[in-house]
C-alpha cells in the first residue's frame, strides 16, 4: 500500500516475524525517523524545520474523544443506533491556507477546535528528542532482512530520505538474499499518484510525457514470487534495481545502483555582483569559482514569509499546491536569490543528488536557509524541481542546537535534493536561496527561541558569502549522454 498503508512496513518487518516474507511499501517516508544524516522523524522535519503537512493531517485523523459503545451490542442494535449517530464522522473543512498561520504553533490545532491528541505533543519534541525512537518509526540501528521494492516520487515528500533507506537497505540488510532483492521505482508524480500516470502526464503545470508504468504486473508477480516459491510470470533478471523517470527527456530509465554509476558530480559556484536579488538581479551559476567577495544581502520577515508554490508536498489541504509551477512571479520577490547558468546548447542531465553548501552570515541568533533547483525554459518558465531547507542553529547535528554569533560567517550543509531532469539544449539551472518556504514548512521566527511556543519574530538580515574564502557552491549530477 501507500502512505499510511505502508509506513509502518520497516518497523514491522524489523520484528522479522517468520510469516513475513516480503514487502512493497510505496510513499513510505513517513515511516522513517533517522536514516544517516536524515532526521526526518516521520516527515515531522528537514533540516531541523518542522513540516507542517502532518499539521494538517493530523487534524482530520487524531482523537482522544469519541463515543463508546458496550461490547456486547449486537449488529442489531448496532444498526438501530447508527440512525442517530454518525459511525464515521469527518472533520469539518478548515481553510488550510489561514489556519497555517496562527501562532504560537502548539495552539494551530486548538484555533481550529480540533480534538485533542498526539499533535500538542509532537509539536514540542526536537529533531532527535528521545520519544522519536519509541514508538512505530523504523532508524537505521534496527535490523532488517526482507526482500522489498520501494515506490517513490519525485515530487513526493520525502524522495532524499526514502532514497537513503533505499540504499542503506542494499548495504545493511543482515542476509545476503535480502541485501541483493531491494528494487527501486521513481515515478514523475505526487505523492502516491503512481497509477494515475497517463498519455500526457500532468505534475503541477508540468507535462511530463506518457509515464504510464504496468504496476500491477511488478507488484503481483514480485508476490507471487516471494508468497510462491517463484512461481510467477515475473524474472528477476529482467528487473532493473532501479527504475527511474527521467523529466525533461520524458523516458523510464534504468541503473543498478542510486545515483546511477555513470552519474559525474560537476561543481558549480554560485555568483554576482552583490545584486542576485529577484530574477533580473545578477546572480549566476558557473563551473568558474568566484574570485572576488561581493555577498548577497536579503532580509527576511517571519511576517512576510516567502509561500509555497508548488514544491515536493503532500496533504496541506488547500494550503498548497503541490507539483511544478511557474516560479517567475515568486522570484520578483527581494528576499529571493536567484543564481542561473547560461543556457545549455546541447543539454545536461542532472540525475542522483544535489549537495548544498552555502557560505552565511546573519544578525539574529537563528534563522533558516531555503534552496530550490529550478528547470528554465527558453520563454522563462521557471519550473521547480526539488527544495531543502537547514534551521541554522542545526547545522552541526540534530542533539543540541548551536546558535549564531552576529556577523560570523558559518558552512552551513543543506540536506540534499535529488532528481532526474535533462535540461534541454536552451534550457538553464537555476537556484533560489531565500529563508522561508511557507507553509511547506514552519517559519523561523529569529529569535533562538522555542520554536512551538512563540508569537513575535524579529527580522533576520541575512547574508549568502561566494569568494575565494568562502565557495558557496552545489554539486550537480551529470550524465552525459550521446546526442539524439
Amino acid at each position: 500500500g501507500c502512505s499510511s498503508t505502508a509506513e509502518w512496513q520497516m518497523a514491522a518487518a524489523s520484528l522479522d516475524h517468520p510469516a513475513h516474507a516480503t514487502l512493497v511499501a510505496q510513499g513510505f517516508g513517513a515511516g522513517l525517523g533517522r536514516i544517516g544524516d536524515w532526521y526526518e522523524q516521520g516527515n515531522w522535519y528537514r533540516g531541523g524545520a518542522e513540516q507542517m503537512l502532518f499539521f494538517a493531517w493530523l487534524y482530520g485523523v487524531q482523537s482522544d474523544v469519541r463515543p463508546q459503545f458496550p461490547p456486547n451490542l449486537s449488529q442489531a442494535q448496532l444498526a438501530r443506533v447508527s440512525r442517530y449517530f454518525d459511525l464515521a464522522p469527518e472533520m469539518p473543512s478548515v481553510d488550510w491556507s489561514e489556519a497555517l498561520t496562527h501562532l504560537p504553533l502548539e495552539d494551530i490545532l486548538e484555533n481550529v477546535q480540533g480534538n485533542a491528541g498526539p499533535y500538542e505533543n509532537m509539536v514540542r519534541r526536537t529533531p532527535d528528542d528521545p520519544l522519536w525512537y519509541q514508538g512505530g518509526l523504523y532508524h537505521d540501528d534496527m535490523p532488517f532482512d526482507k526482500p522489498a521494492i520501494w515506490f517513490m516520487s519525485w515530487y513526493d515528500v520525502s524522495t532524499g530520505p526514502n532514497l537513503a533507506l533505499f540504499n542503506h537497505m542494499r548495504e545493511n540488510a543482515e542476509s545476503e538474499e535480502a541485501r541483493d532483492n531491494q528494487y527501486a521505482v521513481i515515478a514523475p508524480t505526487l505523492h502516491c499518484a503512481y497509477t494515475r500516470a497517463s498519455e500526457n502526464t500532468v505534475v503541477g503545470d508540468r507535462s511530463v510525457g506518457v509515464a504510464r508504468w504496468d504496476y500491477d504486473a511488478l507488484v503481483y508477480g514480485w508476490f507471487d514470487i516471494w508468497l510462491k516459491g517463484g512461481d510467477s510470470e515475473l524474472a528477476l533478471d529482467t528487473v532493473p534495481r532501479v527504475r527511474y523517470y527521467t523529466m525533461g527527456a520524458n523516458e523510464w530509465r534504468s541503473a543498478d545502483t542510486w545515483p546511477p554509476a555513470t552519474s559525474e558530480p560537476v561543481t558549480y559556484y554560485l555568483g554576482s555582483g552583490g545584486n542576485a536579488n529577484t530574477l533580473h538581479g545578477d546572480g549566476v551559476l558557473t563551473t568558474t569559482p568566484p574570485e572576488t567577495d561581493r555577498p548577497d544581502r536579503f532580509s527576511y520577515d517571519p511576517m512576510n514569509p516567502v509561500t509555497s508554490h508548488g514544491g515536493n508536498v503532500c496533504c496541506t489541504g488547500n494550503a498548497i499546491r503541490g507539483g511544478a509551477l511557474d516560479q517567475q512571479e515568486m522570484e520578483e520577490r527581494e528576499d529571493i536569490l536567484v543564481y542561473t547558468t547560461e543556457p545549455f546548447e546541447n543539454g545536461v542531465e542532472v540525475t542522483g543528488t544535489i549537495d548544498i553548501t552555502l557560505f552565511v552570515s546573519s544578525d539574529v541568533r537563528d534563522t533558516d536557509f531555503t534552496v530550490k533547483i529550478i528547470d528554465v525554459y527558453p520563454d522563462g518558465t521557471a519550473y521547480n524541481l526539488d527544495e531543502t531547507i537547514q534551521r541554522v542553529r542545526y547545522r552541526d547535528g540534530y542533539e543540541e542546537p548551536v546558535f549564531m554569533e552576529p556577523g560570523e560567517v558559518y558552512e552551513v550543509k543543506l540536506g540534499p535534493m535529488s532528481t532526474s531532469n535533462f535540461f534541454a539544449p536552451g534550457h538553464r539551472i537555476r537556484i533560489e536561496i531565500s529563508s522561508s518556504n511557507f507553509p511547506r514548512f514552519t517559519r523561523n521566527l529569529n529569535t533562538g527561541g522555542r520554536i512551538w511556543d512563540e508569537t513575535e519574530g524579529v527580522v533576520a538580515h541575512n547574508v549568502v558569502h561566494h569568494s575565494p574564502r568562502y565557495p558557496s557552491k552545489i554539486l550537480l549530477p551529470i550524465i552525459r549522454r550521446p546526442a539524439s
